[in-house]
């Protein structure tokens, strides 16, 4: 299978609205090289690794710094070449042999061979492990291991078909960094000091403070979707944590800052005043939603799940909190992600939730919170502030179920603590979203050789879709069962939907061609500044 053909295993990407491109002003003429572009976080960047980064916060960082196999079009959804000129995939897609460009570097000056290919996946599955690095774990799923074919081609071989795979090769969990680097400890490749192919390198790396990425000289081995060739415009990035929104976009207005993260609806007569604009794209992957622990508390009836569902009103929780750039969540995976289907269940409907926990024994006290054998319906979320509108959401979604009888406890702890408590499942309900441009994302998130944050045993039917998308190299039937999935995980009460995410990044008047990738996350190599 050529490059062209490969492409066919992963479906194109939905259209998405926007409120702005993220193109140059019609008077900003024709790009120019240099400067320093100061970017406010609205969280930490918690790790240096691209192979752990998981928050979006985290990713924009560590995306400029390492470079992927393959590019995924953010409009088309197509894969095209990058470290990878052209690959190969076996009939049953357990096997992918990718050719690699010649003369590509690390900036540690050692080159980029198909032995860094190996070397790099190896240990994903060793000296990480699937638990510092879960996604870039669950896209490498049955890897046996990787053949060095000659130096510039590799092989990469499965235990069983792996469709999800040549699209998990464009995800900056699977980009690469040196031999020095990949040889060193989860813990000393958080910390900095890095070196991989991307058009930037760390300059400076503060874990959990601050970030500053420099040019990357003699870069010359972009991305196809890439809009120039060569190095890099900016010369510098500096990024910094700003967890507060109004003192983002205060700094935004004021000139301290030229592009700042989570830009929310209350920002933006501020940064627009100032000749600003706010640039935004939805997620693909799995929408923000409550994951039960389906094994602990009230969680564990099916009913309670269900009538959570119904008793959540979506539309109510963009228009107070988020905005006209954000969505309602409509199904188990976002509307962007291919092969998404809406799913009908996903609707607000107070009464349907009531008569649901009637039916099921749970009967109204007299605080309105309801009650079964003695045991009141309540339960607590775990979530951090990740995104700057969680706890506002979580506080609407709160008053929603309490007037169905659902008592909804909130407990905001640190991105770390939520990440160790989800990895010793301790907690009633988890609260988070996660983004992908592939429905395996499913996979990732509910089965059983997942995260499976829901506890849960055997759903035969559920597990038998997963794993058969997994193997289907067929578009057409890869898409229907991802659209089954969805319904079963729903219908399971693994996941109870709230929202979609949307990127909303405040840029300045100066900051031209800022752009989203196919997974929503910023790339920086085409972005300069305007006088």
């Amino acid at each position: 299978m050529a490059v062209a053909a490969s492409a066919a295993l992963t479906a194109g990407l939905t259209a998405c609205g926007s409120s702005d491109t993220s193109g140059p002003s019609s008077d900003a003429g024709a790009p120019q090289s240099g400067g320093t572009l100061r970017y406010g976080l609205s969280g930490a960047p918690t790790c240096a690794d691209p192979a752990q980064s998981g928050s979006n916060q985290t990713i924009y960082v560590a995306r400029q710094v390492v470079d992927s196999l393959t590019d995924q079009d953010p409009e088309t959804g197509a894969l095209t070449p990058w470290l990878a000129e052209s690959w190969d995939v076996s009939s049953d897609a357990s096997s992918f042999t990718f050719h690699l460009r010649d003369g590509v570097t690390f900036s540690d000056g050692t080159p980029f061979t198909a032995d860094s290919v190996k070397k790099n996946f190896d240990a994903i599955l060793g000296t990480l492990t699937a638990a510092k690095a879960a996604l870039a774990a669950s896209y490498l799923a049955g890897y046996t291991g990787s053949t060095v074919v000659d130096p510039q081609t590799v092989q990469v071989n499965f235990a069983a078909p792996n469709a999800q795979f040549l699209q998990a090769t464009s995800t900056v969990q699977l980009g690469f960094l040196s031999d020095a680097d990949v040889a060193k400890s989860a813990e000393q490749r958080c910390a900095g000091d890095l070196s991989g192919t991307g058009p930037f390198v760390y300059e400076s790396y503060v874990q959990d403070k601050s970030a500053t990425l420099a040019k990357r000289a003699g870069y010359a081995w972009g991305s196809d979707v890439f809009a120039h060739d060569g190095e890099a415009y900016l010369d510098k990035i500096e990024f910094t944590i700003v967890p507060e929104s109004g003192v983002r976009s205060g700094s935004l207005a004021s000139g301290q800052l030229d592009a700042v993260s989570d830009a929310l609806p209350q920002d933006a007569p501020q940064i627009e005043g100032s000749g600003g604009r706010i640039l935004t794209t939805s997620n693909p992957g799995v929408p923000f939603g409550f994951q039960p622990n389906v094994t602990r508390g009230v969680l564990a009836d099916p009913a309670v799940r269900a009538a959570i569902v119904p008793a959540i009103n979506r539309q109510e929780l963009v228009d107070t909190v988020l905005g006209p750039d954000f969505k309602p969540a409509t199904s188990t995976l976002a509307s962007r992600t291919p092969d998404y289907t809406a799913l009908s269940d996903v609707t607000y409907d107070p009464d349907a939730a009531k008569k649901i926990l009637d039916d099921a024994g749970w009967v109204p006290g007299p605080d309105g919170i309801r009650a079964k054998n003695g045991t009141p319906l309540s339960f607590s979320v775990t979530f951090s502030s990740v995104f700057a509108g969680n706890q506002a959401i979580l506080e609407l979604v709160q008053q929603q179920l309490r007037q169905v009888g659902i008592d909804l406890r909130l407990d905001l702890v640190s991105t770390a603590e939520q990440t160790a408590r989800q990895g010793t499942k301790d907690y009633d309900s988890t609260y988070y979203n996660s983004t992908r441009a592939d429905g395996d994302i499913l996979r990732t998130a509910f089965g059983l050789d997942g995260r499976n944050l829901n506890a849960r045993g055997p759903i035969p039917e559920l597990d038998e879709v997963l794993a058969a998308q997994l193997r289907t190299t067929d578009p057409q039937q890869r898409g229907e069962l991802i659209e089954r999935a969805q319904q079963l995980i729903l219908d399971n009460g693994l996941w109870l939907p709230t929202v979609e995410l949307s990127q909303a990044i405040g840029a300045a008047s100066a900051v031209q061609d800022l752009k989203f990738e196919a997974s929503a996350r910023l790339q920086f190599f085409d972005a300069w500044l305007s006088e």
